[in-house]
């Protein structure tokens, strides 16, 4: 709905124009679309996909990432935000988010805050973020070799995608990818972990995480019976 009011705005907008210049010179102008962000986005996430389709990017499975850390000299790179890495992460790990809270409290900003709990925060608890603007810079204070072998991961794997992207485009070539996330991993994939909770449920909050208790309840209750 938001992409097709900013897309009618748009065309009204570019309409107006257009019956401005036609009466100021006689003749309507030629204009040029620029690409919007979301197709922006979209192409950044088709170019990390090439990467890992033409082998630049090496994906690793969670039950083969502790081989990959331990035998091959992987570093594995954390990308979650840190409210993610409190409840579960893995011993080891370096850590750079590459979305942080957005602490702007501007009138719009607030509003988008608003109805992105009402839609996200309240079921799944994320807040609302941004980019890490200095995201790869901050990666190349505590990796700062481009040689070096970085297994990349986020809860669900998509974060994670934009990461290597990013990464790659700065000069680090010897990337991996967590297929999946954190949230495929199994039980003994990661055997040193610290935190609360299990790793592939750090990314589950708000309402959501307490649906996930009582359904384990459910099913411990089941088991017992």
């Amino acid at each position: 709905m938001a992409i097709q009011l900013c897309q009618l705005n748009r065309l009204l907008y570019t309409s107006t124009l257009m019956r401005q210049q036609k009466k100021k010179h006689g003749k309507p102008p030629i204009f040029t679309i620029s690409t919007p962000s979301k197709l922006q986005t979209h192409a950044s996430s088709i170019n990390a996909r090439e990467l890992i389709d033409s082998g630049a990017v090496r994906p690793i499975l969670p039950k083969d990432a502790a081989c990959a850390l331990n035998s091959e000299g992987f570093i594995l790179l954390d990308i979650r935000p840190e409210w993610e890495r409190e409840k579960a992460r893995v011993s080891g790990s370096v850590h750079v988010p590459l979305f942080v809270k957005d602490m702007d409290n501007s009138p719009i900003t607030l509003l988008k805050k608003w109805v992105h709990f009402g839609y996200i925060g309240l079921w799944t608890g994320q807040s609302f973020t941004m980019i890490n603007p200095d995201f790869v810079g901050e990666v190349e204070m505590v990796v700062p070799d481009k040689d070096a072998k970085l297994l990349v991961a986020c809860g669900e794997g998509l974060r994670s995608l934009m990461a290597t992207s990013k990464l790659y485009e700065r000069g680090y070539r010897n990337l991996g990818w967590l297929a999946g996330g954190f949230s495929r991993a199994n039980d003994g994939d990661f055997p040193d972990l610290e935190g609360t909770e299990k790793l592939q449920y750090a990314t589950i909050g708000g309402v959501s995480y307490y649906l996930l208790q009582l359904l384990v309840l459910l099913q411990v209750v089941g088991k017992s019976k």
